[in-house]
């Protein structure tokens, strides 16, 4: 499972982030924001590879936010509002030039995101590999 090998990858590297405090530097901030990006942009690819794996036709669809409400349905993962919060935060990315939203971003990460990739990392260890 490429996709969800690449997403275990993406959190390792994600866990980083908290050993970072502010005042970031600009190339530190940079690298941050990628983090999680990138580990959003693999969690939702695992979750569609899983999907389809297990027989549902819903992860047939291309859309994130799709793919997302998907995994709620069928319990892979547990607050769906947290997650299209998480996607609404990953659409915000192209603007983290500005300092305000490149820090929300990180807060975010900290506070949220990065608890929320771990939970579904367990969730598919412990129900959905084959």
């Amino acid at each position: 499972m490429k996709k969800y090998e690449n997403f275990c990858a993406a959190l390792i590297n994600l866990k980083d982030i908290y050993e970072y405090d502010e005042p970031y530097n600009n190339v530190v901030l940079t690298g941050l924001v990628a983090l999680y990006e990138i580990c959003f942009e693999q969690s939702w690819k695992a979750i569609k590879e899983i999907l389809e794996l297990n027989g549902f036709s819903e992860g047939k669809t291309g859309s994130p936010r799709q793919i997302v409400k998907s995994a709620f349905q069928v319990g892979m993962i547990k607050d769906e509002e947290i997650w299209l919060s998480a996607l609404k935060t990953r659409n915000t990315v192209a603007h983290a030039y500005n300092r305000y939203v490149a820090y929300d971003i990180v807060r975010q990460t900290k506070e949220q995101y990065y608890p929320m990739f771990a939970e579904l990392k367990e969730e598919i260890d412990q129900n959905w590999i084959i």
